[in-house]
This record gives structure tokens, sequence and C-alpha cells, in this order.
């Protein structure tokens, strides 16, 4: 089967990441179906799908009601037929102390950050099983390897993520069906430029001051683009990827201090 003949489900499609996934995605053949909330977002990626020369179905989904994720999951699998890959990227929370998080934050995030995320790769998994090959790719945050503070709900979540990635490895392995893990460390996306803010507010300074700080920190001495986050998506979702699963990948610039 070739890349023309798969097709690829790309959650928060609408953002930075997602946006820059379904385009690179697209260009190797992938037809795309796009999901994020926000519907001009998801509109515009659909156009940049299709400028490239792909084809994209654009589908407005909310991760934080799990329920309507997984029908609308299912009604992509029933309408377009076996979904060969799957990216999992979801929006983080806002900043946090480590006490003190409403019980409600924590649920509603558990729901679009985690739940979500497992109900509609539930779904594809079938399909992939049956064909022998699929591709669930993961996104989280370098907080699951190095907590970053004031992000206590974001590094739990995605923590929880990453073993669940794990465990579903180990069980799909022999169905031709991998799962891996994307750790993207500062990127250029609105996500980050909002933490930059806030940390700016914090600290009583500008938001160019923080980013200039904090490209100090990151050995490549920029953030990263999103396009360098989508070539490695694209790697692990093609052939070339097939004895790769289970794993922990890195796109951030050698920011993150430790070898494992």
């Amino acid at each position: 089967m070739t890349n023309t003949e798969r097709k690829a489900i790309v959650l928060a499609a609408g953002g930075g990441l997602g946006s820059a996934t379904a385009v690179r995605l697209a260009r190797d053949g992938f037809e795309i179906v796009a999901c994020d909330l926000n519907e001009a977002a998801v509109q515009r990626t659909s156009k940049a799908v299709r400028a490239a020369g792909g084809v994209c179905h654009p589908r407005v989904v909310d991760l934080a009601d799990v329920e309507r994720v997984r029908e609308d999951t299912q009604d992509i699998v029933d309408t377009l037929g076996t979904i060969s890959v799957i990216v999992n990227i979801t929006g983080g929370p806002s900043p946090s102390e480590a006490v003190g998080i409403p019980l409600e934050v924590w649920r509603t995030q558990f729901d679009a950050m985690f739940l979500s995320i497992v109900q509609a790769t539930e779904i594809v998994l079938p399909g992939m099983r049956e064909q022998k090959w699929g591709r669930i790719i993961t996104s989280t945050s370098s907080g699951v390897v190095t907590p970053i503070p004031n992000l206590m709900v974001s590094n739990a979540i995605r923590s929880t993520v990453l073993g669940w990635s794990k465990t579903l490895s180990m069980s799909i392995a022999a169905d031709g069906v991998t799962a891996n893990v994307v750790v993207p460390g500062r990127i250029a996306t609105a996500r980050i430029k909002q933490l930059d803010q806030v940390k700016a507010q914090r600290l009583g300074t500008t938001v160019d001051d923080v980013a200039a700080q904090s490209h100090q920190t990151i050995p490549a001495g920029r953030y990263g683009d999103p396009s360098e986050f989508a070539e490695l998506v694209n790697f692990l979702a093609g052939d070339a990827a097939g004895y790769i699963t289970g794993s922990l990948m890195r796109v951030d610039g050698g920011l993150i201090p430790s070898v494992a």
C-alpha cells in the first residue's frame, strides 16, 4: 500500500504543530482528516493542505467532549474507511501552581488531553490491525521528561499519556502497528507565545526579553519551527519507521538536559 492509499487523522490540526503536520503528511501523499475545535483554523489548514496538492477533510471536533470525539471518529471511519495514521495532538492547559487546582479543571483537562485521544485511537485501531499496518503518533511535552514549573496539570496528564502509549505499543507491535511519542521542546507556536506572555507578566518584563532568555537555555539558540516537528512525525508515519515503536523522540534543539 502506498501513502496515496492511506488516510491520516490529525487532531488539533488548526494549531501550529497540527497544521504543519497535516501539510507535511499531505505532501507525502496521505489523505488528511484535519480536526480542531476552531472552525476557522481548521479551514485554514485544509486550504494549506490543498495548496500543497493534498486532499483534506476538515472536521470541527471538541476534544473536551469525549463521547462526541468517539462518535466523530467513528463517523470518519464509516465515511472514509480504514485510517492508517492518527496523530494525537492536544492543546495545553493554562499555567498552574502545584496545589490548589480546582477538581473541575483536572476533570476537563483529563478528558481533553487524555481520554479523547484514547477514544479516538481505539476507534481507528481495529482497521489498522486488520490491514497489518498502522501508526499511532502522540505529541506530549518536554514536561514528561523534565517537569516544567507552573505547569502541574500539563506535566501530570501528559505523563499519563506517555505511559498509555508505551503500554499500547507492546500489545499491537505484532500486528504491524506502531505507537510512538514525540516530545516537542520550545517550538514557535501560539502556545509558546502564551507561556512567554504569562511569564513576562509574572516577572514584570517583556515577552521579547523572556524569549531571548529562553533562547539562551536552548543549545540550538532558538525556538524550533513547527515544520521541524512535522518532519519527525512524517518519518514515523512512513514505512521506514516500521521497527520503531514504544519510543519517545525529542524535537527540542537540545533543550532537555538528560540523556534518557
